[in-house]
């Protein structure tokens, strides 16, 4: 109803943009006070007014005459400007009849050119002159007698007197394929011809699809879109009595081809996986996709003919962060299948290097995912903490990758991507090069209050075998609808660890994406006083073999609790609590865990603790956090039970009768080992193919081997 209808319908928005004229003459008029809505209805009523700037931060908007289609006006990225164009003067299609058209279209179907609306010639007419108020410019398309053919135009060719234009509707000007995931057509109104809703507003429907959460989703305005992967296109109406409806859009003839596809692992959010994986990381069947047992869901096969959702197989039809399923068991209704590995996405390594690296003098200039390296004398994209003035003896030439600092995961380079300050390169260790060995003394390492928690909370209410507990470092990583897909470990205010398995990307766009801390609950309700939900901003994937990635969280204010802590023992060992310059608000309920020192080797038969919010298989309250204990299992003999197969960058501990272990929803949480009074990070949750299993070893990376690049992301990025 017009009553809900937001004057901002008519404008297209553009950010953060300016409209520059050259030269500007007459100049524009002031800007004036008022809100983007209040800027759009003055814009509505004027004749002369054609689009505005709007400064969100000052609330002043300046009307303009222009659009960026007219005659020596450029468009200009400006941060502090928002700038609205009415649609009817940037649309190239029709809506209706197509009488409020005021595109520059200025041939005919036949493909004769217009003639000017002000000349009599060749075609003398009088009914139909040019006025401020009909559009009648230059020698336009237009429908100024409301033609049910569409906008026409006098032609310049003495024979035609006027001829129409044949300009699309705009539902038929873009076709959109599968279920239109991918339409970015200009329809704004529903199939009932209701007019849509625009998504930056939340009125007169409140919903959770805001553009700055969902940037890949082309929430433009108020046209229609698929951000949820329904069976095509939709929008919310300006009606207060009908949330939504879909909209009619012309379907491509022809399929898209399908990309990505891979069968025997899955790249990004494994939108392409077509492998015949049909089981749960716990072994549960997963329930066929033309059922509606004992699962009722929409995502029927016949309507969704580009996901290939056959029998009962993982598939991604709805963009989360990985393939999933349905699940044969009534209590879980669905699972993640971060089982499937990830194929690999990093450039094939052209030249190799010795022991760190250290001494390569080599001309590789790009990184392992193929970014170009900045000079090391540059200060842009990134100002160098590293460059040829302090470091003069290290050979940073040009752009090559070098190891300056010897860090122990090869050479590396600063980037030319303003979101990556550095990453490691396309180089391998040689063959035959051998590196020191992780370090077997552990007498020397002692730790004073660090990785502290409130024992008191320690309760005997999902970790497999897992009982309700008290794990004031696990955090819970929630996807933009609010769902637990992974856990992470607080290790800094503003940083938490996790897994790669868990992310579709090293360069995923997180946006939306949030971490959940000091909850016991899973779905913590409203009013629980010690939960806090920070956005991450950041995430960055550690050296190639690892499977770790760091994820940087929103600063926020915070009050210090508990006491700093230090490391003894070794002469030069660092503080491994980082206490300082809290940003994360540490409480009885979030605290950060202990960093281990660099290579520390866990002792066989120390009890550590896993803890998460995953799968329990029954075996536990799945509604909050659960922790199991774990002894450590030695290298050695947990390479022997695996027949030579162990990494040294893996971690064991010894399999249970009682079959307590790590499930899906787990991934990325911590493996937490008390040393000396103190719970240390000495592992991380990582997919297995079988969650829980009584007969073999639990894998867990080990942290002790990235301490360093731990220290170096928090230092750089």
């Amino acid at each position: 109803s017009p009553g809900h209808r937001s004057p901002l319908n008519d404008f297209q928005r553009l950010r953060p943009t300016e409209l520059l004229a050259v030269p500007v003459d007459p100049p524009p008029p002031l800007p004036e006070q008022g809100t983007a809505e209040q800027c759009a209805q003055r814009c509505a009523t004027s004749l002369a007014c054609r689009a505005f700037h709007h400064d969100q931060q000052s609330q002043l908007c300046q009307l303009l005459p222009w659009t960026q289609y007219s005659p020596r006006i450029q468009l200009q990225k400006n941060i502090r400007y928002d700038l609205y164009q009415k649609k009817d003067y940037l649309r190239d299609c029709i809506v209706g009849d197509g009488s409020s058209y005021r595109g520059t279209w200025a041939t005919t179907e036949k493909g004769l050119r217009c003639q000017h609306w002000q000349s009599t010639t060749p075609h003398d007419h009088s009914r139909f002159l040019p006025s401020p108020r009909n559009g009648l410019e230059e020698n336009y398309c237009r429908n100024p007698d409301r033609d049910k053919r569409g906008p026409w135009c006098y032609t310049i060719d003495p024979n035609v007197r006027h001829q129409s234009c044949g300009i699309k509707k705009c539902e038929d000007a873009v076709c959109m394929t599968c279920n239109g995931e991918d339409y970015r057509g200009t329809v704004d109104h529903t199939e009932s011809g209701t007019e849509c809703q625009r998504w930056d507003l939340q009125h007169p429907h409140k919903h959770p699809y805001h553009p700055n959460k969902y940037p890949d989703k082309g929430l433009d305005d108020n046209y229609c879109r698929n951000p949820d992967s329904s069976e095509r296109p939709w929008c919310y109406t300006t009606d207060p009595r009908r949330e939504r409806e879909y909209c009619r859009i012309r379907i491509c003839k022809k399929r898209p081809r399908a990309v990505n596809i891979t069968n025997g692992c899955f790249r990004g959010k494994g939108e392409g996986y077509r492998g015949r994986v049909n089981v749960t990381v716990s072994g549960i069947p997963c329930q066929r996709w033309d059922s509606q047992m004992p699962h009722k869901h929409h995502f029927v096969p016949e309507k969704y003919p580009c996901k290939d959702l056959q029998e009962n197989y993982c598939r991604n039809p709805d963009g989360s962060e990985a393939p999933w399923c349905f699940t044969s068991r009534s209590t879980i209704r669905i699972a993640f299948c971060f089982h499937i590995r990830r194929c690999p996405d990093e450039q094939e390594a052209q030249e190799c290097y010795h022991g760190h690296g250290k001494h390569y003098h080599g001309h590789v200039s790009k990184t392992r995912k193929g970014i170009t390296c900045q000079p090391w004398a540059a200060q842009t994209p990134h100002v160098p903490q590293v460059s040829p003035a302090t470091h003069p003896e290290a050979h940073l030439e040009e752009n090559y990758c070098r190891n300056p600092d010897n860090d122990s995961h090869g050479p590396w380079c600063y980037t030319m991507d303003p979101r990556t300050p550095f990453d490691y390169c396309a180089i391998k260790p040689c063959s035959g090069s051998t590196v020191p060995s992780i370090m077997e003394n552990t007498d020397v390492v002692a730790f004073e209050q660090c990785g502290q928690r409130d024992e008191r909370l320690q309760k005997k209410g999902r970790i497999v075998g897992g009982q309700p507990g008290n794990s004031p470092w696990t955090v819970s990583i929630r996807n933009r609808a609010g769902v637990h897909f992974c856990g992470g470990s607080l290790v800094k205010e503003q940083w938490v660890i996790s897994t790669r398995q868990c992310f579709s990307s090293c360069d995923a766009d997180l946006t939306g994406y949030e971490v959940q801390l000091g909850t016991l609950f899973k779905d913590p309700g409203p009013g629980d006083p010690d939960q806090q939900t920070i956005p991450i901003v950041q995430l960055v994937c550690g050296p190639s073999e690892s499977q770790l990635v760091m994820l940087k969280l929103e600063r926020c204010v915070a009050v210090p609790w508990p006491p700093p802590c230090s490391t003894a023992g070794q002469a030069g060992t660092m503080s491994h609590c980082l206490s300082y310059h809290r940003l994360a608000t540490l409480t009885r309920r979030v605290a950060l865990i202990c960093l281990p020192p660099e290579r520390y080797v866990v002792p066989a038969g120390t009890v550590c603790e896993i803890a998460g919010w995953g799968e329990t298989r029954g075996t536990a309250d799945g509604s909050v956090l659960n922790v199991a204990r774990l002894p450590v299992l030695a290298h050695s003999e947990c390479n022997t039970a695996l027949r030579g197969r162990l990494k040294e960058s893996e971690l064991c501990t010894a399999p249970l009768r009682a079959g307590v272990g790590a499930c899906e929803g787990d991934y990325g949480g911590p493996l937490a080992c008390l040393t000396a009074d103190c719970w240390v990070l000495e592992g991380v949750i990582t997919p297995s193919r079988v969650c829980a299993r009584t007969d073999q070893p639990a894998l867990f990376i080990r942290v002790s081997l990235y301490v360093d690049w731990i220290y170096k992301v928090m230092k750089m990025v």
